[in-house]
Formats: structure tokens, sequence, C-alpha cells
């Protein structure tokens, strides 16, 4: 097993740092303070130090006045934002709803959470109940068809991501401890036959990504690490991260060779804040792997792009 270390970048620390995504057209990255209601664009910067990484500098934050689960570049341009109870795009001429989560009859505040999109461009985006009530959330579908829900119920709805095939979907429903697995059909957009994939023994799985060679890196929120695990299951490499709460990791870069890694500062202690200076930052390392194209959203419509 490999070990490896990441260093911090300079943007501030954000409360809920969330939702990295390299948009390889533009060579920017995108991320979200998730209760603070921000997106953020940035690019990758030359670093004052010898550690032959590259830093990150914002270009622009955009406060949508909601809290954001996730940002996804569409083909089109527009940013797909799942944001409180809606899943917004947002785009040069402003911001437009595309859908909106459907009313239940039980009173649980719920919100969008983390959110991917699958190789052929359609959203899946998962929900969350506010008070983390068991099994209020679902994972939905969003293509022409509309809001679908293909997962029911979870409980924290969170990491998603694709083998290079597309023939896998693996997920992290957070409390489970655990990411599962299902297979995939890439014509429907379907999953099934889920199993369950890696266990955890500390932290639980937040955000994840899939690399090239079909290895699936997790972020462990309270353990302050990534682990990397083989698509047969087996533990390849651990990022360590100098911060307990890590939310989520994406390949960036020209090159889709620089793990950017998310980090939070809420839901620490006073105490663990002092020790902890950079909660709340991005991460970076070359952890020996390459990412995939990002898969962009391609199903706007014409009457809903901002």
């Amino acid at each position: 097993m490999h070990r490896t270390t990441a260093l911090p970048c300079a943007p501030a620390p954000g409360r809920l740092s969330e939702g990295p995504v390299w948009d390889h057209r533009s060579q920017e990255l995108l991320w979200v303070d998730i209760t603070a209601g921000l997106v953020h664009r940035g690019v990758l910067t030359q670093r004052g130090d010898d550690s032959g990484l590259p830093d990150i500098a914002v270009r622009d934050s955009l406060d949508l006045g909601v809290t954001v689960g996730a940002v996804l570049p569409s083909w089109n341009g527009t940013l797909l934002a799942p944001a409180g109870t809606s899943i917004l795009g947002v785009g040069p001429k402003g911001t437009a709803t595309i859908a909106t989560l459907p009313e239940r009859t039980d009173h649980v505040r719920r919100r969008f959470n983390d959110a991917a999109c699958d190789p052929l461009g359609r959203l899946f985006a998962g929900t969350m109940a506010l008070s983390t009530d068991p099994g209020a959330g679902t994972l939905y579908r969003l293509d022409r068809t509309g809001l679908t829900p293909v997962v029911d119920p979870v409980t924290i709805s969170n990491g998603l991501g694709w083998s290079p095939d597309g023939r896998l979907l693996y997920y992290a429903d957070s409390p489970t401890r655990r990411v599962d697995v299902y297979d995939y059909d890439l014509v429907t957009g379907t999953p099934s036959n889920r199993r369950p994939f890696a266990r955890l023994d500390r932290g639980v799985p937040d955000g994840l990504t899939v690399d090239a060679r079909g290895n699936v890196w997790v972020a462990v929120w309270g353990a302050g690490e990534v682990r990397a695990f083989a698509p047969d299951g087996a533990l390849l490499t651990v990022v360590e991260v100098p911060t307990s709460h890590v939310s989520s990791c994406a390949f960036a870069g020209p090159a889709l060779d620089i793990l950017v890694i998310t980090t939070a500062r809420e839901e620490l202690a006073p105490d663990q804040l002092r020790t902890q200076r950079d909660a709340g930052r991005l991460f970076v390392c070359r952890p020996g792997a390459v990412g995939q194209t990002p898969h962009l959203y391609e199903d706007l419509t014409t009457e809903h792009t901002p």
C-alpha cells in the first residue's frame, strides 16, 4: 500500500468545502461551500515552494443564497447546481430553475447534497434531511424526462462515480460506513444489483472519484484521509490530509494527475479548530494516478438555459 500527504492551497477556508470538479475545456476547477451557499471557480497556479505541486487561485465566486450541494459544468456552458430543494442552471444571463424536489407529506425538511454526471451526461443528485433523519433521502436522476428517483431510501446521499467503461456505479450513503457498487445500464441510466464494495474501519465515506484505471478514491470524513481502492476492493493508496473532515476529491490539471481534496470546518469543536488550522481548505497531491475526462451534463433544454 502506498502512502502520500496532501498540501494545503491558498484559498481561504470554507465552512463546508465540497464537490470539486475539473472543467477540462476551460481548465478551471469548480467547487462549492455547501452551507455558505457559494460556488467557486478557480485555476491552478504556481506554488512558491519546491514541492512540484500547483496551488489554486479563486477566479470568482457566486453566492446562491441557499445551501448548494454540488456544481457541475454542462456542454452548453451553463453550470448546474443542486441547491436547496431545486436544481439550478446558472449562466451569464442569470439563474433558472431546472427541476424541483417533489412535495412530500411527511414535513421533513430536505436539501440536495452531492451530485455527478454519468458518461452520457445524465445528472445524478441525492438528497438528505436537514436533521439527517435515517432513510429520509433519495438519489435522483435528471434527464430530459425530468427528475426520477433511482435509489430510495437513503440517509445521507454522497459520493458518486462510474467505472471507465460506464458499466459500474459506485455510491456512498455515508452512515452505512461503506461504498456500494451497482451494475449500471448506460442505455437507460439505471443502477441494479447493489452490493458492498469497500467498508471503512474508521470515519465515513463522503465524496468520491474514479480514476482512468477504475480505482475508486474515497474521501473519508472524520479520518483525515482519502483512500484509493482497486476495482476488486483492495486498498491501494492512502492520502493523508492534516485535518479530519475530508469531504470530497477529484482529479484536475491538464494531465488530470493532480488530486484536489476538499475539507470542512463544520462539526469541529473549538479545540480541534485550534489544532487543525487548515480545516476547510483545499489540498492537492500527485498520487501517481490519472483521472477520467470529466463527464459534462448535456440535457439542458433551451427554454431553461439562462
